[in-house]
């Protein structure tokens, strides 16, 4: 019994032993155990803690860079990020890659390959730190995409990105020691540390930025080529953000590549969860995109419409006012512009395709405003209530109608110079040698008045040898180049008169005249004393000066602010009527001979005839009844003639004539005033204001005219002698004097009568107000500082298709005058432009005008081209353009849009710059300007 007891205490003490050993080594390994996990978590904290201040700072750059093209993703771009860690993970399934559009569907496969990539991550990545090499091309991938953006935010999307980054920092700098710290005390697994880094990435993209611009494709080819360098090493986080400031955000693909670069450097995962939370967003987040990418289109808009208005200074003022009841537009051409003005023609060049549409957007909003329409088309009834001097003028030749449009070739036509003896002097209406050579008089000075060729020429006048641009007013009325009129003869004949002299590379022009060698101020003042009812710039408005010469006289009364048309023939006075207007003085060339002249009847306040050689007796007084026509009643003829001082028997004879002619027509004989200073006499007529001297003269002569004798016709009419009575009706014109000026610039005249119609349809007053309103709009809106015009280098301007001057008076306080012009065809309104004190004439445009070439600085034709083409062609008239206009002058169209293409093509082919040309609604409106440009070869024969 002893012995089997001893056996069994033996036995459970070597049972107990064998469980005390077991329990240690248990123990033991237990110990060991927790060291290694303890020394396993000190050592990934590091690595966990430099993979999320890796994602802050890059989301940080993916904040505040971006363009606003879209790129596709890319795929392949793990192969060449895998040296960047010492062990890769390997690469991740396509799934994880896949666009924004296929993560809806694959979510689930997304979040279980982003939780297999967390822990290779975390298993593989404790290997080592990254190297100084690896640092490097991590910072120029990651500043790759802020480099591709093309387009800058506004202001305060730089301010909202500045203060983001900096959140951003601090955040990045914070999250990382919560991450170790939680580690650490928690000692949690695995699953739970990569739980905490979701956890904080998700917090960080919560706060980050949620404006993104809209998606556009680009090709991401762009941003591989482009070359890298090693332009970012060694640059600070301070210079980072100074850089990024200035760039728009990117979009979703591109923050996908963005995403893909940073795959082998473990931080796939989290971006992973960025997307997949932006997705959840859904349309949401894409609206609220779109909203933000108008907005900052708006403010793109606004600033590129300031910066369009600076250059093109174009405003809403109206184009086809008169034409059409539309919206307000100015052509694209100001559009183009204005831009063109319609082409508006200020091209500005933009960086990218974005801003150069919204460009052409602003562009044609600009336009818009000005070819619209205030102003109604112009009435067709209206042409039944106006007459024209087509109707009027009896004696009208009849014209030649081309059917043919003269549309075909016109860009390629082919121009050649003027083969005439006149040569750069060409007048063709004036200078018709063929025309002229089979007159059979010239008694009434036949060769003096226009013969027009019947078909228009087609060639160009050439410029005198050594042409210069002509000196600006108001220097020109003392001197102009020689050059460019190189004649002599005046100035030796005339020359101790103080008409002109030659002074070296000038002609200088010391303002006397004939009669006022001592200058025409003196002379303007005493006739202001000898008549004071004259009353310069009031009273007395608009004069007619016969026999201008150089037109000093009217040259000078522009200081009294009178406007005075003179003319002259074109005789043995070599240029006189182009020495006036290269000196920026109106006149033309004309003649008192056998036909009316081209003016209205009782429009002038004043008749001028100083020294005129204008034989007034002769004929049965039929000139000097011409001038009868033209005056208003109870306005003064100022004749200033040896006749009316001198004694000789001639001048005598003269005299006695003159005195029973003007006593005949009931003139009365106001004054005869001596000038002391200059040694000369005037005496000075006033033309009746009622008829009733006309029924007391005893005998009928000269006698009245006919009662269907319209002294409103001129046009190849020829000269009557005879009289027309006195309006005598309150309501008709010439029963009143017109108000002073300026107050008759703006005022209706009295006689427009209420019942008839006007021009576009309204009652004729209320036209004439519309009228002025819209180009008083339209020029200083507009013509003023959207055309390009240098106006203090424009003095002589022509309206080439006037209807009641309010393109002139709209210019009133300019320094230059008007030349308005009523066609044939049109309503006869020039009597209205005479009594607002402006003047103008008749003209044919199928004709060429009567002024020397290179006369004008500036044309202006409102819807005449599209009229005239009814009855010529084109071509003539733009080579009379051309003609008139002074290289460097301007030309300003207001047409149809099949006009205007026409005009464009015609003056390319001239080699004019075309500055702005726009059609709208089939209006449109041109602006272009005339070079020095001139064919080399000579026409064959004319």
């Amino acid at each position: 019994m002893a012995i089997g007891g001893k056996s069994r205490v033996a036995k459970r003490s070597s049972s107990v032993s064998y469980a005390s050993t077991v329990t240690t080594v248990v123990f033991v390994t237990l110990c060991v155990l927790g060291v290694w996990m303890l020394t396993s978590n000190s050592v990934s904290s590091p690595q966990t803690t430099t993979t999320t201040r890796t994602i802050t700072d890059t989301n940080s750059d993916i904040a505040f860079s971006g363009s606003n093209e879209e790129q596709p993703s890319k795929i392949n771009e793990d192969q060449k990020d895998k040296a960047v860690f010492e062990d890769n993970p390997g690469q991740l399934p396509d799934e994880a890659v896949k666009p924004d559009d296929d993560k809806v569907s694959e979510s689930d496969d997304l979040d279980k390959v982003k939780e297999g990539a967390a822990v290779e991550e975390t298993r593989h990545g404790l290997q080592g730190k990254e190297s100084a090499e690896e640092q490097e091309k991590q910072k120029m991938s990651e500043t790759q995409i802020s480099e591709e953006s093309v387009l800058t935010q506004n202001q305060q999307s730089k301010q909202n990105g500045l203060k983001e980054v900096e959140d951003n920092k601090q955040m990045s700098n914070e999250e990382p020691i919560k991450v170790h710290q939680e580690e650490t005390i928690n000692n949690q697994d695995l699953s739970e540390d990569q739980d905490q880094i979701r956890v904080v990435e998700k917090k960080q993209i919560n706060e980050k930025p949620k404006e993104r611009r809209g998606k556009k494709k680009k090709k991401h080819a762009e941003s591989i080529e482009r070359p890298l360098e090693t332009t970012m090493i060694g640059k600070s986080k301070k210079d980072d953000v100074a850089e990024m400031e200035d760039e728009p955000r990117v979009n979703k693909p591109k923050i996908q590549d963005q995403l893909e670069e940073d795959e082998p450097r473990g931080t796939k995962q989290l971006n992973q969860d960025q997307l997949e939370e932006d997705e959840s967003k859904g349309t949401k987040q894409l609206n609220q995109d779109q909203l933000e990418q108008d907005e900052h289109k708006g403010n793109k808009l606004q600033n590129h419409d300031q910066q369009e208005s600076q250059v093109q200074g174009i405003d809403n003022a109206t184009f086809n006012d008169e034409t059409k009841d539309k919206p307000e537009i100015l052509n694209a051409t100001q559009t183009d512009t204005f831009q063109s003005l319609l082409k508006t023609k200020t091209n500005q060049e933009t960086a990218e395709k974005d801003t150069q549409i919204e460009a052409q957007q602003q562009h044609e909003s600009t336009s818009e405003e000005t070819l619209g329409s205030t102003i109604p088309k112009e009435s067709n009834e209206s042409k039944n209530a106006w007459k024209s001097q087509k109707a009027q003028s009896e004696n009208e030749k009849e014209r030649r109608r081309d059917e043919s449009s003269g549309k075909e070739g016109l860009y390629g036509y082919t121009w050649h110079l003027c083969n005439v003896t006149a040569g750069p002097d060409y007048i063709p209406c004036l200078d018709n040698e063929e025309a002229l050579k089979k007159l059979r008089s010239t008694r009434h000075f036949e060769h003096r008045e226009r013969h027009c060729p019947e078909e228009g020429p087609t060639c160009l006048v050439p410029l005198p040898k050594g042409y210069k641009r002509p000196i600006s007013w108001p220097k020109s009325r003392e001197k102009i180049w020689y050059n460019n009129v190189p004649h002599t003869k005046l100035a030796e004949f005339k020359g101790h008169q103080n008409w002109v002299k030659v002074s070296g590379d000038f002609l200088t022009f010391p303002g006397g005249g004939t009669q006022f060698i001592h200058g025409a101020l003196h002379y303007i003042d005493f006739l202001q004393q000898s008549v004071p009812n004259l009353k310069w710039g009031k009273h007395t408005r608009v004069i007619l000066d016969v026999g201008c010469g150089v037109a000093s006289f009217g040259g000078y009364l522009f200081d009294r602010d009178v406007l005075t048309m003179s003319f002259a023939p074109k005789d043995e006075h070599e240029a006189q009527v182009q020495f006036a207007l290269e000196r920026g003085i109106p006149a033309i060339s004309a003649v008192m001979g056998s036909q009316r002249l081209p003016f209205p009847c009782r429009v002038f306040d004043v008749v001028h005839c100083a020294r005129c050689r204008v034989p007034w007796h002769a004929e049965n007084g039929m000139l000097l009844l011409e001038l009868n026509r033209v005056l208003r009643p109870g306005g003064y003829f100022i004749w200033s003639a040896t006749p009316v001082y001198q004694k000789l028997p001639e001048d005598v004879e003269i005299w006695n004539a003159m005195s029973s002619l003007t006593k005949a027509m009931c003139w009365d004989l106001v004054t005869i005033k001596r000038d002391k200073l200059n040694s000369v006499s005037a005496a000075v007529y006033r033309k009746p204001i009622t008829n009733e001297c006309y029924d007391k003269r005893p005998d009928n002569n000269p006698p009245m005219c006919k009662e269907n004798d319209d002294a409103n016709a001129v046009w190849h009419v020829p000269l009557r002698a005879c009289m027309h009575r006195v309006p005598i009706n309150p309501a008709e014109r010439g029963t009143r004097w017109p108000a002073h000026w300026p107050n008759r610039l703006q005022k209706a005249p009295y006689w427009l009568n209420r019942t008839q119609m006007g021009i576009y349809g309204k009652p004729a007053p209320q036209d004439f107000v519309k009228d002025y309103e819209h180009w008083t709009r339209v020029v200083s809106k507009l013509y003023m500082s959207g055309l390009g015009i240098s106006w203090s280098n424009v003095r002589n301007v022509m309206d080439m298709r006037a209807v009641y001057g309010g393109f002139a008076a709209a210019l009133k306080d300019i320094k230059v005058w008007v030349m308005n012009v009523v066609n044939l065809d049109s309503p006869d309104t020039l009597p209205i432009i005479y009594e607002r004190g402006l003047f103008g004439m008749y003209h044919d445009w199928c004709e060429s005008f009567s002024t020397y070439p290179r006369s004008y600085d500036l044309l202006h034709a409102d819807h005449l081209f599209s009229k005239l083409e009814k009855r010529c062609k084109l071509q003539p008239v733009l080579a009379e353009v051309d003609r008139i206009v002074r290289p460097g002058g301007k030309l300003i169209v207001r047409d149809e849009s099949d006009a205007i293409g026409e005009v464009e093509n015609l003056l390319k082919s001239l080699h004019w710059e075309v500055h702005l040309t726009f059609s709208k609604d089939q209006e449109g409106i041109l602006s272009a300007q005339k070079g020095d440009w001139r064919p080399t070869a000579y026409q064959a024969s004319i």
